[in-house]
């Protein structure tokens, strides 16, 4: 990394730390208008961030603007609760004195965003610093070129640097960002890489957020509708090819319905995505690079070779780093797929015949950042929700608990720390400071 460089990080930071007093002092009204103004240049350059999507990975026009109008919807309902928010929050009273919390800004904050969903994961937590009154430094994933070129135009139509900065480069600028002392971090990414960002935090005693990933498990009951549940399943392997850290990983399946689902996959892959019985190339999604599509390629080919069934897709298009969603059976333990995170639009399928024995092998691997259930039975549900843990739950469907602006979004452990969205993302960016005042 070049000294200009490193110079340019250091003036950045050192302006926010010297405007972080200012901004910690902002009114509600103050911040809303900041967040308004974000809003409006975000929708300004709508088509442009599609267009942008569509020339880094093929991003679906749909996905593209679902991704903007869910951050634009986020503003709207921080800018309806930022006032209530930021009140102290009062406590119960003694005899010789008053107490209360107040929320406080932490400061000087760095976001490092990721690359398969840059609203959700870098403006979205952009907007939580925000409400809270911190400086924010921006650094993008270098995957997103022709999309981070128009965020980094929109941050700068609205942001001075020493409140907002945007800040472009590989990943020895990530590691320069590290050795500065920030008062938070908060990374999207993986665990490898959440262990460095935690270690590097420690030299500081920064605090840390780390939204990561893992394998997500889904949990069918016995009986349960196949195609209502691969009906939204095989929609999370479209989306985005299945590049976003809470993608259904794996299933469960009760041993007298694998068939019936195999096919109910099947059918709604179909549905999907062919034309008069041809495997569509357009309006899908890319693999992000040659590297990220080998890996997955790399994954279904050591199935094969280790024994796999292919249950439905299978279809790998090297050209257009497509994949169609695929679905695997007889997967064995040392098979690369039972074990690493997939990212992509392959899943595979586990049969039980009771459920504690889909309950045994979540509780016996790392807590998934997502577990979906799906079961008409509300004993069945409890069951589950009991005697596992993840950083969220759907039941019945998938990605729900994420786009709920009043539940909190993060991981646990091996998936993550830490929480945002709505107000749990404006607790994550804030100080809670203990005040008790003597009465005289």
């Amino acid at each position: 990394m070049s000294f200009s460089t490193i110079n340019k990080l250091q003036s950045i930071f050192d302006k926010q730390k010297g405007f972080q007093w200012q901004a910690r002092q902002t009114t509600a009204q103050q911040r809303i208008k900041k967040l308004l103004n974000l809003k409006t240049a975000i929708l300004t350059r709508t088509q442009d961030l599609v267009e942008a999507a569509n020339r880094d990975f093929a991003m679906t026009t749909m996905t593209a603007e679902q991704q903007i109008y869910s951050v634009t919807s986020a503003i709207d309902f921080t800018v309806q609760h930022l006032e209530q928010w930021m009140q102290p929050d009062r406590v119960e009273n003694t005899q010789d004195g008053e107490a209360y919390i107040l929320y406080e800004s932490r400061g000087c904050v760095c976001i490092f965003g990721t690359w398969n969903s840059p609203m959700s994961v870098t403006i979205h937590p952009l907007l939580d610093a925000l409400a809270a009154g911190n400086c924010v430094l921006i650094k993008p994933s270098e995957f997103n070129p022709a999309y981070n070129q128009i965020l980094e135009d929109i941050i700068e139509s609205v942001f001075d640097e020493q409140e907002v900065a945007f800040v472009q480069g590989e990943a020895d600028v990530s590691e320069q960002l590290l050795k500065l002392p920030f008062d938070h971090f908060f990374f999207t990414g993986s665990p490898r890489v959440g262990k460095i960002v935690m270690r590097e935090a420690a030299e500081h005693l920064a605090t840390v957020t780390l939204e990561l990933g893992g394998k997500s498990p889904v949990i069918i009951d016995k009986g349960y509708n196949p195609f209502k549940a691969a009906q939204t399943i095989v929609f999370g392997k479209v989306m985005m090819a299945g590049q976003f850290c809470i993608s259904p990983d794996y299933l469960f399946v009760h041993e007298d319905d694998l068939t019936g689902f195999a096919r109910a996959f099947q059918q709604m892959t179909l549905g999907m995505l062919y034309d008069e019985g041809k495997l569509r190339t357009t309006e899908r999604t890319q693999i992000v690079n040659d590297a990220h599509y080998y890996r997955i390629k790399g994954l279904f080919e050591d199935a094969i070779e280790k024994g796999a069934t292919v249950l439905s897709g299978g279809i790998f298009d090297d050209e257009n780093r497509l994949i169609e969603p695929t679905l695997l059976g007889n997967i064995i333990p040392d098979m690369r797929i039972a074990d690493e995170e997939i990212f992509g639009p392959l899943t595979f399928v586990k049969t039980y015949k009771d459920v504690s024995e889909a309950i045994r092998h979540i509780q016996q691997n790392p807590k998934p950042l997502a577990l979906y259930i799906y079961s008409e039975d509300e004993h069945f549900q409890q069951q589950v929700l009991r005697t596992t843990s993840s950083g969220g739950v759907t039941v019945n469907g998938i990605f729900m608990h994420n786009t709920h602006l009043h539940l909190p979004f993060g991981g646990v452990n091996n998936s993550g720390s830490g929480n945002f969205h709505g107000i749990h993302g404006f607790k994550t960016f804030s100080h809670q400071r203990a005040v008790y005042k003597v009465l005289s």
